[in-house]
């Protein structure tokens, strides 16, 4: 499961519609919903935020948002709660982690996308997350 920090413009149509699949198990393993993936160290920031099931629905309108915006047809009335101001924190080294696990991705399946990515200079996280200073997420599994 890979819920990532960067905004979802950044990621390809497979990765779009892997987070999309993801993000909706991660409200089911927040809901009590499964037996599954329980411990998955992507779900620690969420527990954390004091309203979980609020945050997972803020992360998952803006991954629907993007799909929209691709002309995807990705059903919304999956997602638990409404569009609320919720917000979260992600550190600068979280989000350098992850842009350089997104160009390797990138490199092999979306060769103009991961030049693109490359060339930018400043990323742009998931609108759900402010960005603070600090390393990589201590949870994250590729440290």
């Amino acid at each position: 499961m890979r819920l990532w920090s960067l905004h979802p413009s950044l990621l390809d149509p497979k990765a779009l519609v892997a987070l999309w699949r993801e993000g909706l198990l991660a409200q089911k393993v927040l809901q009590g919903r499964t037996k599954g993936y329980r411990s998955h160290p992507q779900l620690h920031r969420f527990r954390q935020s004091g309203e979980p099931l609020a945050a997972i629905s803020t992360y998952l309108w803006a991954v629907h948002d993007e799909a929209a915006r691709r002309g995807y047809a990705f059903d919304a009335s999956k997602i638990a709660g409404e569009r609320r101001p919720v917000s979260l924190a992600v550190t600068q080294g979280q989000l350098a982690f992850e842009r350089e696990h997104l160009k390797a991705k990138l490199r092999r399946r979306d060769p103009g996308r991961f030049r693109t990515l490359g060339r930018t200079r400043k990323v742009t996280a998931h609108p759900l997350f402010v960005v603070v200073a600090g390393e990589m997420e201590p949870w994250e599994r590729g440290r």
